[in-house]
């Protein structure tokens, strides 16, 4: 080991690298005290090869259903039976109404919707999420088709649609294989809701013209023109607007209706439940009947009094392996990204949604696989771009789900409508296609108490929130998305770059109930009988703290910084340059007269005037930077931008107190590779500081610690004080046990010890916390502030800082 480490060292110094300046760990041989041994490379690398259990873990993972399916049972069953029957009446209506959002045949929904049922169960996460055609995902599936035909008409619209699920499903396979799910978390919940939001008017005000009968109007336009259009030309309205108008209304009146049932008889909530969930279904079945009536002696449909669907074909008509091409990936290349991120936003935000609700995790990455190979297979049954639904996902779930297998019951209702119901079909009105579609967008909206909850937690992204849904409706709904996203993403780097630092003052705290304190002015802290321990508060008051309290200084020329959120190259300039200017601030140079010479002295710190010295009172009463300690906790990761701005802060502070050197401490370093930066760095050890004592026996019930002393207010001049710890070990009996240590004592700048069992004699002894080779590392603040205090009194500190 010797050998490798001066061979390491030959090599360093032959490219002109300083060997690492860490204590000789061989002092420690042989003591009982625990070494830190740094991370490496190698372990980092190894870490990343597979392991055998890994490997099975990772291939379970990637079929969740083998978990549950062999306790599958009679009553999981019923469950799945009502609820997969349920979200198939939904679904057959609203697979063929969002299949027209796709500018394609309404038998294109259903072969959709078929697939996504089929497929998903194998692989889902999720018991309550429903896969297929949605209403978002559909207009955006319109808009490229509409945009890439008119650059290449000879493209027919199904081909498109099915290439475009082909590629998005491999792409999503892909992340999800790789165990890429967390990417989902870049996109914040406020970008979703502005998305929802801004897609529903849209999708909304675009079927307003068909649920009238209007023509003229392009719907392809921005939503704003779309609406502006559809004003001008509602004097063209047709008897459509009597099919569509009355079908929106009875959809909400049976919703509105079933719930005030519900509420007045909570006993047969669930059979109003059901019957508003199947509101859908009576509706068509309704004006299906209706059309079929006014329109049964027409033989073309073109010659209907109102629009109607007209033929669909039965079974699956278009089945064979998608278009998949060099000019077809060169055509849908520039959408994939908006179809890949529509197809996250709305699954993965739902499925974790209701699984919050019903109290089970869902696994992003595998989700990314379930809906991937959805959308792989199906093209290759005529299916386009797949994803989850909210609406029929929230039916789902009230309907009693209890496994993803629900969606093969739903998958058999798809198929029966596929080859059995499609003469039916033929009457449906368009109108009342429209209806349906608007009242199932219309949950997508935001409601205004979620929107003010967005105004109370954070203003700022109530304003993202807002500006989504404008540039959605006034330009494109792939617009929106990229708004909300990147203006999310402008406000997390802009607080990260301007996370405040908090300089940090003492404070005793006690523990006492309201009944102590009730009516007294005054209460004795003895009379109270809590413990008290220091805590540390922001000195700015910040931290909304009560202004009544006295802050102390830790001791005179000792300061605490805590960092706000993280310590990177974004924000380490702003922290450095807070700390270098309240440490400047508040203490003096060590030697006051260092320039001789007035043009030797900086253009920044000139000092007195010619032939003066520094005599104020103000100047002299503040103490000399004797050590900084940071607290780490919000830290996890150190860049070399960071560590360099520590290692420059470092020097010019050394600078500053020339001859005498700063002591740095860091608490809550909890990070090895964090550690290894800041050792890395010359920070955490240094050899000058360790200390082999003559041999020695301690009590564990002593602790050790010398108080300093007694406290004066923050930043003064005085001397400031840090309470004695005292510790002690019991046995199972509760007697006070005290303990030796070995014949060798190492006395470290940051000495933390905790008791732990010992296997010889069963009692307890005192062990390190860290390794004693980085005594400048600590545990938390206090101890940080205790270890820092006992070593300035140590080396014989007054409480001016001097020696």
């Amino acid at each position: 080991m010797a050998a490798s480490t001066e061979t390491t060292d030959r090599v360093k110094r032959f490219f002109g690298i300083e060997p690492d300046q860490t204590v000789d760990d061989s002092v420690f041989a042989g003591d009982g005290s625990y070494v830190e041994e740094e991370p490496t490379v190698k372990e980092a690398l190894l870490w990343l090869i597979p392991t055998g259990p890994g490997i099975v873990r990772y291939l379970h993972e990637l079929f969740p259903f083998l978990g549950w399916i062999f306790h599958y049972n009679l009553t999981w069953l019923l469950g799945d039976f009502i609820a997969g029957l349920t979200v198939g009446f939904v679904v057959v209506p609203q697979g063929m109404a969002y299949a027209q959002l796709a500018k394609l045949s309404p038998e294109f929904g259903l072969y959709t919707s078929f697939v996504g049922f089929l497929f998903y169960w194998a692989f889902a996460t999720s018991k309550d999420i429903t896969i297929g055609a949605v209403a978002v995902m559909s207009t955006i599936v319109g808009n490229i088709i509409s945009n890439v035909r008119s650059t290449h008409p000879d493209l027919a619209p199904e081909t498109i649609a099915r290439s475009l699920a082909l590629i998005s499903g491999i792409v999503l396979v892909f992340l999800g294989l790789i165990r890429a799910g967390f990417i989902v978390e870049f996109i914040p919940l406020v970008a979703i809701g502005s998305f929802m939001t801004g897609s529903a008017l849209s999708i909304a005000s675009g079927q307003v013209p068909g649920l009238l009968g209007l023509s003229g109007v392009v719907t392809r336009d921005s939503t704003y023109l779309v609406i502006i259009n559809t004003l001008k030309a509602l004097p063209t309205a047709k008897l459509d607007a009597a099919m569509g108008l009355t079908a929106l209304f009875a959809l909400y009146f049976i919703r509105w209706f079933c719930n005030f049932m519900a509420r007045k008889n909570p006993r047969r909530q669930k059979m109003w439940f059901f019957i508003s969930t199947l509101r859908m279904a009576f509706i068509v079945i309704i004006y299906i009947l209706v059309s079929w009536l006014v329109n049964r002696h027409v033989s073309d449909y073109k010659m209907a009094k109102f629009k109607i669907l007209g033929p669909v074909p039965s079974g699956f008509q278009h089945v064979g392996a998608p278009q998949l091409d060099i000019e077809v990936l060169q055509v849908l290349g520039p959408d994939i990204p908006t179809t890949i991120l529509v197809l996250l936003i709305e699954h993965i935000a739902i499925s974790k949604s209701f699984g919050r609700v019903n109290n089970y995790i869902i696994n992003p990455s595998q989700e990314l696989v379930a809906i991937g190979f959805s959308n792989i297979f199906g093209p290759f049954l005529g299916g386009y771009p797949a994803t989850g639904s909210f609406s029929r996902t929230a039916i789902k779930s009230k309907a009693g789900v209890r496994t993803p297998l629900a969606g093969i019951f739903t998958a058999i209702v798809v198929l029966l409508a596929l080859y059995a119901l499609t003469s039916v079909f033929f009457y449906i009105p368009s109108a009342s296609l429209c209806a349906i579609i608007i009242h199932a967008v219309g949950d997508l909206i935001s409601p205004p108490r979620e929107v003010y909850q967005y105004w109370r937690t954070s203003p700022l992204e109530f304003v993202i929130f807002f500006a989504g849904v404008f540039v959605s409706v006034f330009t494109s709904i792939e617009n929106g998305i990229y708004v909300t996203i990147g203006l999310s993403g402008g406000l997390l780097l802009f607080r990260v770059a301007k996370s405040p630092g908090r300089f940090l003052g003492r404070v005793s705290i006690t523990s006492a109930t309201r009944d102590n304190l009730r009516g007294h002015s005054y209460v004795p802290l003895d009379t109270l009988g809590g413990k008290s321990h220091d805590a540390f508060l922001d000195i700015r008051r910040n931290d909304l703290s009560n202004p009544e309290i006295s802050l102390l200084s830790p001791y005179p020329g000792v300061f605490i910084y805590r960092f706000g959120e993280g310590l990177n190259y974004i924000n380490s300039a702003r922290h450095i340059d807070t700390l270098t200017i309240f440490i400047f601030k508040h203490t003096r140079r060590t030697q006051l007269n260092k320039f001789n010479k007035i043009g030797d002295r900086p253009w920044n710190d000139p000092g007195p005037r010619r032939g003066q010295t520094y005599d104020s009172e103000e100047i002299a009463s503040r103490p000399t930077l004797r050590a900084v300690i940071l607290d780490f906790t919000a830290v996890n990761a150190l860049d070399v931008t960071a560590a360099q701005a520590l290692i420059d802060l470092r020097n010019q502070f050394n600078r500053y107190t020339d001859p005498d050197i700063v002591e740095w401490h860091f608490a809550g370093v909890s990070n090895r590779w964090t550690r290894r930066a800041l050792v890395a760095s010359g920070f955490g050890a240094d050899r000058k500081e360790v200390i082999i004592s003559s041999p020695s026996n301690t009590d564990a019930e002593k602790g050790g610690l010398s108080s300093a002393a007694e406290s004066e207010p923050l930043l003064g001049a005085a001397e400031a004080s840090v309470p004695t710890a005292a510790s002690s070990t019991s046995d199972s009996k509760g007697n006070t046990v005290q303990t030796k240590t070995k014949d060798v004592d190492i006395e470290t700048v940051g000495g933390e010890f905790s008791p732990v069992r010992s296997t010889a004699t069963g009692g307890k002894r005192l062990v390190p916390v860290y390794g004693v080779n980085r005594p400048y590392f600590h545990v938390d603040v206090e101890t940080a502030v205790t270890s820092v205090v006992r070593h300035l009194e140590g080396r014989g500190a007054d409480s001016s800082g001097r020696e």
